[in-house]
């Protein structure tokens, strides 16, 4: 029971810091509030920082289905951390928490053991870590890409039930959206690249054919022809988000949905 309690305060400090966002959309002192997030937020990375690290690294690296979502959702977290000290997007914040707030809650109620081989192998930890941090972008890029829509939907609409805080002008989250996902395509492009070296060291071929490359080549293929289409043709709004959210959702597949048909349904 004990153990638990590190798990419960960090689901606590996000869920408390999403809910003050969403009961307080009109603050008067908004940056004053911001900067408390921002402290408070702090205190629930380095709690969620210090549980991933029992987690993975106490055996090993254990790698499991629970894991990598909490690792995850801490690395998305932690960016958008970042970002807000730059960019007002308390929005987005607001649905990046509660989710997060669930995956630690989940890492503890699974626990899980998917210990990796290959850990003496510097470019096998070189292609997680990338691999990892790719991810992450693209899934803040989503998340972002998802507030960009429903911003654009209330540009149109005079009345809204939703309590959200004021969105950013459209073309300043564009050009977030674009940066991450730039980003996040180079750190892609290495992942694939130092898989294949990694495996041609391991197994003699480069590239194997199967559920998890494929999808991985098909979402570098369209993050890359969104970047392509943006500087080509100035591809922006609805194109750009379902571009985006399509590659994401490929790339669910390629990542996690192997890992939880492994993991969870076939118990491997």
């Amino acid at each position: 029971m004990v153990a638990l309690i590190p798990f419960l305060l960090t689901a606590l400090i996000y869920s408390l810091v999403a809910i003050d966002y969403w009961r307080n959309v009109k603050a008067s002192d908004p940056a004053t509030r911001r900067k408390l997030h921002s402290r408070v937020l702090a205190i629930g990375l380095l709690l969620h920082a210090g549980l991933l690290y029992d987690a993975m690294f106490t055996e090993g690296l254990n790698l499991s289905f629970d894991n990598a979502l909490s690792a995850i959702a801490w690395l998305t977290v932690l960016i958008y951390w970042v970002n807000n000290l730059r960019y007002p997007l308390q929005s987005l914040q607001a649905f990046v928490l509660p989710p997060a707030a669930f995956f630690v809650l989940l890492q503890y109620g699974m626990h899980e053991s998917h210990v990796l081989p290959y850990l003496g192998n510097p470019l096998f930890m070189a292609h997680l870590v990338i691999a990892i941090l790719a991810y992450s972008l693209f899934t803040f890029a989503a998340l972002h890409a998802g507030l960009m829509a429903f911003a654009e939907r209330k540009l149109h609409q005079k009345s809204s039930l939703s309590r959200l805080p004021e969105f950013p002008p459209i073309i300043v989250m564009e050009k977030l959206l674009f940066r991450v996902i730039a980003l996040g395509f180079f750190l892609l492009t290495l992942t694939l690249l130092s898989g294949a070296l990694f495996s041609e060291q391991i197994f003699g071929q480069a590239l194997k054919f199967n559920h998890k490359n494929l999808f991985a080549i098909i979402s570098w293929l369209v993050y890359g022809g969104l970047l392509l289409g943006r500087q080509a043709y100035g591809w922006r709004g609805k194109t750009a988000i379902r571009w985006t959210l399509s590659g994401f959702v490929i790339l669910l597949l390629a990542y996690a949905g192997t890992k939880f048909v492994l993991e969870v349904l076939l118990n491997r």
